[in-house]
């Protein structure tokens, strides 16, 4: 592929836009915290919301976030944490179906993937766990819903949880992080990864070449292409080779390094942050 188009198709970003050691730091000395998400959507093209993990937001709220943001953005929502931490994630539908429909449409176009986490106790269950995958739409008001799998757990580790995804077109989020199990076998139609072993002795949170890696890394994901040296379970029949969108997140560790490590890759892969981009308070 070539490089503009695999450009094209990669997005690199952090989890939320209010976070105080951000301020003076990635923000402006000024900023009022009310335009922080104009800011930020203008220094990045996407950003996973957290707070819906916590709790319900209002259509008010999404219709907001879709404004302040330029056209070509892109929010991840981090699904209610009701849906996915309990014993039985079969019969999780109402809170699966409260989630989805409390406005999160109001995005329209913005609207970007969805990441359903699970505990670190949550054991993989074939039956149990399609059963929660078919209450996962595929579409909503209009639009197409994309939805990744953030297991947590060594058991999903096998080929038979690899198949399962595959089969729901659910994509299986990558970490670099070392409490987490994680496999690089790709199961949906686009790419997830959320990285979280920044160092706050790095300026960038990463090495100048950790940053390259990963920036490679995502172009090769973005071609069709597996990249070497990830960890990966073993298949008889990995996925098929075809052009996916990339979503990486500089999500945890060395939080306050997040936006530069997402900056510093962005820069890597080309990509133009849009001329105006607010930096005070308007007056």
């Amino acid at each position: 592929m070539a490089k503009a188009a695999a450009m094209a198709a990669v997005r690199v970003g952090i989890g939320g836009w209010n976070f105080d050691e951000w301020r003076d730091n990635f923000y402006p000395k000024g900023l009022a915290r009310t335009r922080e998400l104009a800011y930020a959507s203008r220094q990045l093209n996407a950003i996973e919301i957290n707070s819906t993990y916590h709790g319900t937001q209002k259509p008010s709220s999404f219709a907001k976030w879709r404004d302040e943001t330029p056209d070509d953005f892109v929010f991840a929502l981090k699904a209610n944490r009701f849906a996915t931490n309990r014993r039985v994630l079969a019969e999780a539908g109402e809170s699966v179906d409260k989630f989805l429909t409390s406005g999160l449409t109001e995005l329209g176009a913005k609207l970007g993937p969805i990441v359903w986490q699970f505990a670190t106790t949550k054991k993989f269950d074939a039956e149990d766990f399609e059963g929660f995958l078919n209450l996962l739409p595929s579409g909503l008001d209009g639009l197409p819903l994309r939805h990744a799998l953030d297991v947590r757990h060594e058991s999903f580790r096998c080929a038979e949880y690899l198949a399962l995804a595959r089969k729901h077109r659910a994509a299986t989020v990558f970490t670099d992080s070392p409490n987490y199990p994680s496999f690089g076998n790709l199961t949906g139609d686009f790419v997830y990864a959320r990285l979280m072993n920044a160092a706050s002795d790095q300026p960038l949170g990463y090495t100048e070449e950790a940053l390259d890696d990963w920036a490679t890394t995502a172009q090769t994901w973005a071609a069709g292409s597996q990249p070497a040296g990830l960890p990966s379970v073993a298949e008889a029949k990995p996925a098929a080779k075809k052009a996916r969108e990339v979503f990486v997140f500089y999500i945890n560790g060395a939080k306050e390094r997040a936006p530069h490590a997402a900056m510093a890759t962005l820069k890597r892969l080309g990509w133009k942050a849009p001329v105006h981009s607010p930096t005070h308070s308007p007056r």
